[in-house]
């Protein structure tokens, strides 16, 4: 290789090491595998081979114990963390929590690469697993795909790592949306199928219900109406009675009734059915207002089925309310909706 005389190359390595000249590619290329250094370590080297790799061992060990002595309380903390971004996403959108969703999840995966254990690891994964499905449903809200794509490819490992089947499943049935939203509905359908598949007999109730209603919708979007309704039938058969809808297994799933009954609306209003403007108007009856984000889907529900019934000034004042609040919430998705919805009036 072409490089500088012997004189000048014991320049170099004093100002490299003195942060007066940086490393260039091709010097890199050679330091790299004789070293056993990373450009981020060459980078950083201001200390002798012997004393780095005793110092890495220390700040490695450091780590392990520090990941160690994570408790239940810790655990805890992340999933209140989660739970706090949960509601603020709830109630004002995904937009502005991009940088604390992304430092939660930071702490999470650095908890977990030095936790050494499955005793300690498990309860770390478990808080990761839903802690970046919710980042992942947040970045699909804001337009960002491959950045939602990434996150539910991490909750997945996750979930796997804690052996947590219902984070796992829950991972897979919004991830199918991805699929469905940039046009492959049958493979959105294969994924939540798969998804139910992920050892059903460890699911709750309201899951299982998620899931068939999420396999309704996704086969309504893939012109499956006869699959989409007996999905449909499953939920309603599956739904735990009363008006709790949080699943106490589950954190991240919202399903009772009055959610199921907003949900059958948007299958139904997707298939064309008369019955959907029953069941939407029911359901804004009787809608959470913190689910503020959820009710721009509802407005976007009712006038889809407006527009089916050749009703445009109803449609046109259900779109007007959708646009509002999904610019409220600053959800991409929504407004994407409710524009493809505008072009058809």
């Amino acid at each position: 290789m072409d490089i500088a005389s012997t004189a000048s190359l014991k320049t170099y390595v004093s100002e490299w090491e003195n942060g007066k000249r940086p490393i260039t590619e091709r010097y890199a290329a050679i330091l790299r595998p004789l070293l056993g250094a990373t450009d981020a370590e060459l980078g950083g080297e201001t200390e002798s081979s012997a004393d780095q790799q005793a110092g890495g061992y220390g700040d490695l060990l450091s780590r392990i114990d520090s990941a160690q002595s994570i408790g239940e309380s810790m655990v805890q903390t992340f999933f209140d963390q989660t739970e706090l971004f949960r509601r603020m996403d709830r109630q004002m959108g995904a937009a502005g929590l991009v940088d604390q969703m992304t430092g939660h999840l930071a702490s999470m995966e650095d908890a977990l690469t030095f936790a050494v254990l499955p005793t300690t690891r498990r309860p770390i994964a478990t808080a990761l697993a839903g802690a970046a499905t919710l980042a992942a449903w947040q970045a699909l809200d804001a337009g960002s795909v491959e950045r939602a794509w990434r996150h539910y490819e991490l909750a997945k490992r996750a979930a796997q790592e804690a052996d947590a089947p219902l984070y796992l499943a829950h991972a897979m049935g919004e991830q199918a949306y991805v699929l469905r939203d940039a046009g492959r509905p049958h493979m959105a359908v294969d994924l939540i199928r798969d998804a139910q598949r992920v050892h059903p007999e460890r699911h709750s109730p309201r899951l299982t219900a998620w899931l068939s209603a999420a396999e309704a919708e996704l086969c309504a979007s893939a012109d499956m109406s006869d699959d989409a309704r007996r999905a449909l039938e499953r939920a309603a058969a599956s739904l735990p009675s009363g008006t709790e809808a949080r699943d106490a297994d589950m954190l991240s799933i919202f399903l009772n009734e009055g959610h199921l009954t907003r949900w059958r609306g948007n299958v139904l209003a997707m298939l064309g059915d008369g019955d959907a403007m029953e069941e939407l108007y029911t359901a804004l009856s009787a809608a959470d207002s913190s689910f503020v984000r959820a009710k721009s889907g509802l407005h976007s529900d009712l006038a889809e089925a407006h527009l089916a019934r050749g009703e445009l000034e109803d449609a046109r004042s259900h779109l007007q309310q959708a646009r509002l609040l999904a610019n409220r919430t600053g959800s991409v998705r929504y407004r994407r909706r409710v524009e493809l919805l505008t072009g058809r009036l």
